[in-house]
């Protein structure tokens, strides 16, 4: 198996320690971008967190703020401790590649996640997010600095990122009716995330 295709096992096993890790001792390191991203969306309303984990700290404080949060992973693991901490909001065990809930979202988060798809699937993944968009909605997503491929580690095995150019992202979003917000390669106050915030014109 490929690290590619080893992404979505690697999470179910390691689901666990992936949420021990994740909530930074408490630090929302991401803070400047959720700000900007829920100034998008309207009070009280709806959001897709694709990729949601284990539904901190992203989903937590989402929900905190007053939206109403449905969050999609294909761990099961990641979704049964959401399900725990957040039982009143919507946890689906899905592949975001295929998603088709049927339902429009006035923000659209995929954080850590969507980066983690082969770049052809990627591609394809524009036309999903347009799908689940309200007009005027909001979508925020990281991707690598430059196109290519990456493998970093966690708990020892190897865990595949890839990422288009960012001509091409641009690109990708017009073609769906989004309009970028915003958009920094590497940000140094958000641990070096490259982060994109868009909006459905």
């Amino acid at each position: 198996m490929s690290s590619a295709e080893n992404v979505i096992g690697l999470y179910e096993r390691h689901a666990g320690a992936w949420d021990r890790k994740r909530n930074h001792g408490g630090k929302l390191m991401e803070r400047g971008w959720l700000d900007r991203f829920c100034g998008l969306v309207p009070p009280g309303g709806a959001v897709l967190d694709l990729g949601c984990g284990s539904g901190r700290p992203l989903a937590s404080e989402m929900i905190a703020r007053g939206f109403g949060v449905t969050g999609v992973d294909s761990s099961a693991a990641m979704i049964a401790l959401c399900e725990a901490r957040h039982p009143a909001h919507e946890w689906h065990v899905a592949d975001m590649r295929g998603l088709d809930l049927g339902r429009r979202f006035d923000g659209i988060l995929a954080w850590d996640s969507f980066f983690h798809l082969r770049r052809e699937d990627q591609r394809a993944m524009f036309p999903v997010f347009a799908r689940h968009a309200a007009a005027g909605s909001a979508l925020m997503f990281t991707s690598g600095p430059s196109d290519g491929e990456a493998l970093g580690s966690f708990e020892g095995e190897e865990l595949y990122h890839s990422s288009l150019a960012p001509d091409e992202y641009r690109a990708l979003l017009a073609a769906q009716g989004y309009e970028v917000e915003a958009h920094l390669a590497e940000d140094p106050d958000c641990g070096g995330h490259t982060v994109w915030l868009a909006r459905q014109s």
